[in-house]
């Protein structure tokens, strides 16, 4: 997939993706998802985590693992007066969310707080699809 044009976005993927903002709580449509897959960029179809690993904290993916390793980047953030550590796709810069480290110790203590509107998740089926 080709990375869209900033013209080709929805007006809240652009406000998100390239204006750094936020959706409100419990309203994307990822937010209670728990179905497998892959969550792609919804800017350019970078893979970017593997939705098999997600675990709810509260209204938020707080476990997600990185697909290949150059998928994301992480970028200091001091927009709010406090430190925080942005993700940021690795291939067209769009604004994904935050991480904190304030998640389930049991697992990698990470809470990734992702914004739904820049995701997109490609269910097993449709991988399989795609490779044919």
């Amino acid at each position: 997939m080709p990375i869209k044009k900033d013209e080709e976005l929805s007006p809240e993927l652009y406000r998100v993706a390239r204006e750094q903002g936020t959706e409100a709580p419990f309203t994307g449509q990822y937010w209670n998802n728990h179905e497998p897959g892959t969550y792609r960029c919804a800017v350019c179809g970078t893979e970017l985590f593997s939705a098999d690993h997600q675990v709810r904290l509260r209204h938020w993916l707080a476990e997600l693992r990185p697909g290949p390793a150059s998928a994301v980047k992480y970028v200091e953030d001091k927009s709010l007066g406090t430190s925080r550590t942005e993700v940021v796709c690795a291939k067209c810069g769009a604004h994904l969310g935050h991480v904190f480290d304030d998640g389930p110790k049991e697992t990698t203590g990470k809470r990734y707080c992702m914004n739904s509107v820049c995701l997109r998740l490609e269910k097993p089926s449709e991988n399989k699809k795609s490779a044919a």
